[in-house]
């Protein structure tokens, strides 16, 4: 199960940050740079498929592996809706 106690803490933890800089700095003590830029590049791909690009022209331009944008694209539609949840609220980078 992936719902766990320690997720739901950390869950908690990041909506109650509500700057910029503040969110970027906990990324950055939590994250390594190879899972930050891992995480920002999914959802990159995820604003790719909504807006209908390809998924050969998404690997191409963001060097991501066909199997990752396959995997977003099936999250993107199939999953918990966090990735629609970000989509709707966030501006594109």
């Amino acid at each position: 199960m992936w719902r766990t106690p320690a997720v739901e803490h950390l869950a908690n933890a990041l909506v109650q940050i509500d700057d910029q800089e503040q969110m970027l700095a906990f990324l950055r003590d939590v994250c390594s740079f190879n899972e930050l830029a891992t995480l920002a590049q999914r959802l990159e791909v995820a604003r790719m498929v909504d807006a209908g690009v390809s998924y050969a022209e998404i690997a191409r331009q963001l060097g991501a592996s066909t199997a990752t944008v396959t995997r977003v694209a099936q999250w993107l539609r199939h999953g918990e809706g966090g990735y629609r949840a970000v989509l709707d609220h966030v501006e594109p980078a």
